[in-house]
């Protein structure tokens, strides 16, 4: 689509930087300076103009981007829509909220598509707190603290007239109030406010409004906040943009609300009630988002003949709510703010499974072509067998929920089924919704899976379990109910678990697996699997059992690394859209210390470990490490985030060794 550039200052730089591979083609730039129109125009290839009535006559560019000064931006929007154009604006939209309801009024009435920067809810940490938000986590979110220190701007910017004109809410709060408001819905009042000028004496220049704001904001369906915008607090304190929530069960922080990626992430940590605070890491590679998304967007909704005006009310919103602030801090009264059609925000946006959502950031994984089932790009594996002997993983669960794992892989033989229960009904744990919980049936139960199942949802908490498993396609010897197995002493769990005969072998069951099959399928008939999955199996037992199935495997997890990584078999399973899950994926002999491995891993920056995790969600498969180290917990996580470089994975292909053996 052709556009219309107005404004050709420094934002307007950062909005053409990414015009090589954008959908939109700049005609015309206008600029009250000669100089600086002629320069943009020259660089993005379009027409200069210093008038704007003689470039809207000049060009029939259906979108104008609005990046003149943050007191013209409702005359420049104005004037534009009422030449018939779609216009994208520079926040914020207006500096008068009746000024800016006209506005959205305006583009309503010519069915014309108005937007409004800044566009923050959709960066990607942004997007990795609402997702905290939206999981219960949190709990009934009842306060925050939103800061917007824009810093001295005579002392950074160059050209800060503009800024002090307006102050520290118009160009700083409208981040995090952005941000609420498209989580939380609108501010119902500004229940008090303060409004001081702290400025040093040195300075000529000084703000026309007061340079240091605060107010206590009261949302609709939603929190207490107390908002501090200043452009006295330097823009490099310890709080910039950030953003901190406080629930009933947990709190987050979020130290840039306006960031716009790219850079890692590592912005988000989130805390349970009496823990500390866990970071959440990215788990799709970081990018940075463009300022040109906005228009981009609101481009492709004009395309698709809906014009949206969404990011307009809600811009129209915030100037509402600065106004008020500014009321209320002059008369000392609370003071209401008028909705302008921002409804209350609805609910989650990644819901694991089948059917699941697929939100960008949701994961950003090599998946099967024809997969039906989501899953997250990394999950936890719940066993206790560490190092040769048992533990216990309750903290690292915790942890691990903390940092944002929401796929969970446990199994009766691990016998903690019912303490991670505990963990998914404690305060602070995500709602069931946002989980992929899955479980398998052991060896003695082949011919008792109902009753398995019924005894894993039971100790879990659960009504339904996202996929249920044949841990091992053999069948051994009944040894009863597989209950609590954790609280027993080691030796009575190793005889329910691995029953001998009175030889000393194994004593085995006659219970085909194609007859086990049927019982897991009976399980998927009640309702109380969503899937069903398999494990431990080789290719050609999988074929065999996808040919007799009527409720075919929507998962097979088996162990595959470098030195076996199974490739026939993930490329099978692929083709059919069956999702590969890596059970044990870090603890292969020498596999950290391989020197191939550590090449790649130091070439990238990341570890070992790291490394190898990556590679696996680089082959869409999904690795489930376990660990109890608390650091290591959340960067297996990380992990997920970090693509090989080129040519490692050929690097890894060599390491294959058919005769590998554990």
């Amino acid at each position: 689509m052709e556009c219309a550039f107005v404004g050709c200052g420094a934002v307007a730089e950062k909005y053409a930087a990414t015009l090589d591979t954008s959908p939109l083609s700049p005609v015309a730039a206008c600029d009250l300076e000669s100089g600086r129109a002629s320069s943009f125009a020259t660089d993005v290839g379009a027409t200069a103009y210093t008038d704007l009535e003689a470039m809207l006559d000049a060009t029939d560019a259906p979108l104008v981007v609005n990046l003149t000064s943050h007191a013209s931006h409702a005359a420049v929007t104005e004037r534009a829509l009422r030449a018939g154009r779609h216009v994208w604006s520079e926040k914020p939209l207006a500096l008068d909220a009746g000024r800016a309801r006209d506005l959205v009024v305006l583009a309503t009435e010519r069915n014309l598509a108005l937007g409004c920067a800044p566009t923050n809810p959709d960066g990607e940490s942004q997007r990795l707190a609402r997702r905290a938000v939206d999981d219960g986590r949190l709990g009934p979110v009842r306060l925050a603290y939103a800061h917007a220190h824009v810093g001295r701007v005579t002392e950074w910017h160059d050209d800060p007239d503009s800024f002090l004109q307006v102050g520290p809410l118009y160009d700083g709060a409208v981040y995090p109030l952005t941000l609420l408001v498209s989580w939380f819905g609108p501010v119902r009042r500004v229940r008090s406010a303060d409004a001081v000028d702290p400025w040093p004496d040195r300075e000529a220049r000084r703000p026309e409004r007061p340079s240091h704001v605060e107010a206590t904001l009261e949302f609709a369906a939603g929190p207490l906040v107390r908002l501090t915008a200043s452009f006295y607090a330097p823009h490099r304190s310890r709080e910039f943009t950030s953003l901190e929530l406080h629930g009933d069960d947990a709190s987050l922080y979020l130290d840039d609300a306006g960031a716009l990626g790219g850079d890692g992430g590592g912005h988000v940590s989130v805390g349970r009630q009496g823990r500390g605070y866990t970071p959440n890491p990215l788990t799709a590679p970081s990018r940075r988002r463009p300022y040109l998304a906005g228009p981009e967007r609101l481009a492709a909704s004009v395309r698709r003949g809906r014009p949206a005006r969404d990011t307009a009310h809600r811009g129209a919103h915030v100037v509402a709510v600065c106004n008020a602030v500014e009321r209320a801090a002059e008369r000392g009264e609370t003071v209401t703010v008028d909705a302008f059609g921002v409804a209350t925000a609805d609910g989650r946006d990644v819901v694991w499974g089948v059917g699941g959502s697929d939100a960008p950031d949701a994961g950003g994984v090599v998946t099967p072509p024809d997969a039906s089932l989501r899953l997250p790009p990394v999950g936890v594996g719940c066993s206790r067998y560490r190092d040769g002997t048992y533990v216990d993983r309750r903290d690292s669960i915790e942890r691990a929920l903390d940092a944002g794992y929401r796929f969970l892989d446990s199994a009766e033989l691990y016998g903690n089924e019912a303490r991670i229960g505990e963990v998914l009904a404690a305060p602070g744990s995500p709602d069931r919704e946002a989980l992929f919980v899955a479980s398998k049936a052991w060896n003695t139960n082949h011919a008792h899976v109902a009753e398995a199942c019924e005894t894993t949802l039971a100790d879990l908490g659960l009504d339904r379990l996202d996929c249920y498993m044949l841990h091992w396609p053999e069948s051994w010897a009944y040894t009863g109910p597989l209950r609590r197995l954790a609280d027993l002493p080691v030796e009575r769990q190793e005889a329910l678990t691995f029953p001998e005969t009175a030889d000393g072998d194994r004593a085995t069951a006659d219970v085909s697996l194609e007859s086990a099959w049927r019982q897991l399928e009976a399980v998927h008939d009640r309702g109380l699997a969503a899937t069903l999955g398999i494990c431990n199996v080789d290719l050609t037992t999988l074929a065999d059992l996808v040919a007799a199935a009527r409720v075919p495997p929507s998962v097979v997890q088996v162990a595959c690394h470098p030195y076996r990584p199974r490739t026939d078999l993930v490329e099978w399973c692929h083709e059919r859209g069956i999702r590969v899950v890596a059970h044990s994926p870090l603890s292969v002999p020498g596999l950290l210390d391989d020197p191939v491995v550590a090449d790649v891993a130091a070439e990238m920056g990341v570890s070992p470990a790291a490394a190898i995790l990556a590679w696996h969600v680089g082959r869409g498969v999904v690795p489930i490490p376990a660990s109890v180290d608390a650091d290591h917990v959340v960067e297996n996580l990380a992990a997920a985030q970090h693509r090989l470089p080129e040519g490692a994975r050929e690097r890894f292909a060599a390491l294959e060794d058919p005769e590998f053996e554990r």
